[in-house]
């Protein structure tokens, strides 16, 4: 599992499509900068084949990028993804661990952020991917913002013996590289040693308390996934699409509010690679055809200006 794109809605074939958003860097190598997040293929769940086909449809569209986790929908997603993706898609597959499935308990997921927990994460993923190595595996960490589920005290975790851990593995061929999610600053700045290639947090046009933390994944070459890339993490939230200069720049261009919140994204940081999620092929095409946008200066300062007013609320 490890191709290549181009934002339309046209059939084609991946080596007839250029990557949506042009290529990035990741894990140090090359990748569409809009690739897919499949957590929402859960909602296919009853339709097994629409699953596969949405996915298929994205490498046809040049995604060679696509987020993941076991613990999406108990292993429904990552089986999806082992059916859909060939070997010559050569689509980078990025998983994470820090959370189980719990499908009898109060939420769908529990904490499993011990060591020991964080090994059982990836074996699990592995099986249910059907690979012997995920090339990129993110430690989703509780340093930042809300968690829904409670926390118990073992699963507050030194950063150090969870790194430990996930350097073995990778030092075993089960991962090939480490990235980190809902972090701080200081959280990565401590990681660095053990080689991050990329960081996952919410972060968008409305919820850019992370800054800092995105400057420095640039200097470090360490790739930026935003997840809640549109803001609206929850009820009552600030969204990207309704803010009035998104509409206006949507409206002047054509394109759906969310195409804007998107591009943008992409012009702030060249390091930033973005994984929207959908289970409808019209919406995952239109994700990728914000790649295709480019936003002129005036348009960049209108939003710029957008005020950050989303407190951190990173989880996933």
């Amino acid at each position: 599992m490890t191709s290549e794109g181009t934002p339309g809605r046209t059939t084609t074939t991946p080596e007839e499509s250029p990557r949506p958003g042009a290529a990035g860097r990741l894990a140090g190598r090359a990748v569409s900068r809009i690739g897919y997040g499949a957590m929402q293929l859960d909602r296919l769940r009853g339709d097994r084949d629409a699953a596969v086909a949405l996915l298929r449809r994205s490498v046809e569209l040049g995604v060679d990028h696509v987020d993941t986790a076991h613990f999406y929908g108990n292993g429904f997603v990552n089986d999806v993804i082992r059916e859909a993706l060939r070997d010559d898609d050569d689509v980078l597959v990025v998983s994470k661990v820090g959370a189980a499935p719990d499908p009898g308990g109060p939420f769908p997921l529990r904490l499993a952020q011990r060591p020991e927990e964080l090994r059982t994460g990836i074996e699990d993923n592995l099986a249910g991917l059907g690979v012997e190595q995920i090339p990129v595996v993110n430690l989703r960490r509780l340093d930042s913002g809300h968690t829904p589920m409670p926390v118990p005290d073992d699963q507050l975790v030194d950063l150090d013996d969870q790194l430990a851990e996930l350097t073995s593995l990778r030092d075993e061929g089960k991962i090939g590289a480490i990235g980190l999610s809902s972090v701080t600053l200081d959280v990565l700045r401590r990681a660095l040693p053990a080689g991050i290639v990329c960081v996952q947090n919410a972060y968008s046009l409305v919820a850019r308390d992370d800054e800092d933390l995105l400057r420095l994944c640039g200097d470090e070459d360490i790739a930026w996934v935003p997840f809640f890339p549109l803001g609206g993490a929850r009820p009552g939230l600030p969204k990207v699409t309704d803010e009035p200069a998104v509409i206006a720049a949507a409206k002047a261009a054509g394109r759906a509010p969310a195409q804007i919140g998107l591009a943008w994204l992409l012009h702030h940081a060249p390091n930033v690679l973005l994984i929207p999620g959908t289970a409808d092929t019209g919406h995952l095409e239109a994700n990728l055809e914000a790649g295709a946008l480019t936003l002129d200066e005036a348009t960049l300062a209108e939003l710029d200006a957008i005020p950050t007013r989303s407190p951190g609320t990173h989880h996933d």
